[in-house]
């Protein structure tokens, strides 16, 4: 392979340096939302004055994700956040400080993706949190249908659908629950939400300078995760409607939903998807939906769990009954979203 093939096209400074300059231009950029509780700036919180014994909600994850873990703290969603290195996990004591910032009297849920570093890591701030007499909850979301078969769901991956379990433990927190209520809503929504991706280009880390896997030029791979995780089938490119169809059926195979249910969709590009292009494919997913009677109650289409600049895209559907749909309908307002 020549030279050139490994030259990295990034449009930074030091590659050291990405994820705290990233913080820094995100704290100059959105300070009326967000405010940094370390030297670091790797815990960040909501800039405003914490309710007193509400539920205090946080996550924590890489970096590489964006607006996935820290773009989902607002009014309305989470209250804090621990941010580590590009794909890497925060230390357990960046979660202990967060958890320790948005704790007011009623308990701190902590929600995240299924991974090894950061389940070790909030386990450790969780037990330490508890020597401190501050009661910590957790649960992990395991959205991703392509990590592991139909019976092994406690072991899948945390994706783009860990957004539902955000926003509908967020809304019922936000409503003076109990940390038993805000936890059971959020278990609630990891279990009726399933997620399935496809890629079509991988991405490249920063301080490594190369891709972290190959993909040829004319193929896609069904199923891929948001760290270049193998997904369930490499093949050749195939049409919008055809992918939209792949998805939509192994979800729908995975989680029963019936001719008159309501649901809510996700369209998440990884981070080099067109817009244009997550249009498409919700076009395809709509009709697939109305031709066997599921109404979409409402949907999201954009940038929800990104990896770095890889192509491709994942689809979300949460199935909803009508408390998950009050909770769906709360206002929220964060530096990347808003919804009234």
């Amino acid at each position: 392979m020549s030279k050139e093939n490994h030259i990295m096209k990034k449009i930074i400074n030091n590659p050291e340096s990405v994820v705290d300059e990233m913080l820094e231009g995100l704290l100059l950029a959105h300070s009326d939302k967000l405010k940094s509780i370390r030297t670091d700036n790797r815990s960040l919180v909501r800039n405003e004055e914490p309710v007193e014994n509400k539920v205090g909600i946080v996550t924590g994850g890489g970096s590489g994700h964006l607006p996935l873990f820290l773009g989902y703290v607002g009014k309305g969603m989470l209250d804090g956040v621990a941010v580590g290195d590009v794909f890497q996990s925060p230390s357990s004591q960046q979660m202990l400080d967060v958890i320790r910032a948005v704790n007011t009297g009623a308990g701190v849920l902590a929600l995240y993706g299924n991974y090894g570093g950061d389940v070790m890591n909030f386990d450790m701030a969780s037990d330490l949190a508890d020597m401190e007499n501050i009661k910590v909850e957790s649960v992990v979301a395991t959205d991703d249908i392509a990590s592991m078969p139909k019976g092994g769901e406690e072991k899948r991956r945390g994706v783009a659908g860990m957004f539902y379990m955000y926003k509908l433990a967020s809304a019922k927190a936000e409503l003076g629950a109990s940390l038993e209520e805000v936890k059971r809503i959020a278990e609630k929504a990891n279990d009726s939400v399933r997620t399935m991706g496809v890629a079509l280009s991988p991405c490249t880390l920063p301080e490594v300078g190369r891709p972290t896997f190959t993909i040829q030029e004319n193929e896609m791979e069904i199923g891929m995760g948001i760290h270049g995780e193998p997904g369930v089938k490499k093949g050749k490119i195939e049409s919008a409607d055809s992918i939209a169809e792949t998805l939509v059926n192994s979800i729908l195979e995975d989680i029963q939903i019936d001719s008159g249910s309501n649901v809510s969709v996700l369209i998440n590009g990884l981070g080099a998807t067109p817009l244009e292009e997550l249009y498409i494919v919700y076009r395809k997913v709509h009709l697939m939906l109305e031709e066997r009677g599921i109404h979409i109650h409402n949907r999201y289409i954009g940038e929800f769990a990104t990896s770095l600049e890889m192509a491709g895209l994942s689809i979300s559907i949460l199935k909803l009954d009508e408390e998950l749909q009050e909770l769906i309908d709360e206002p929220f307002s964060t530096p990347f979203f808003t919804q009234n």
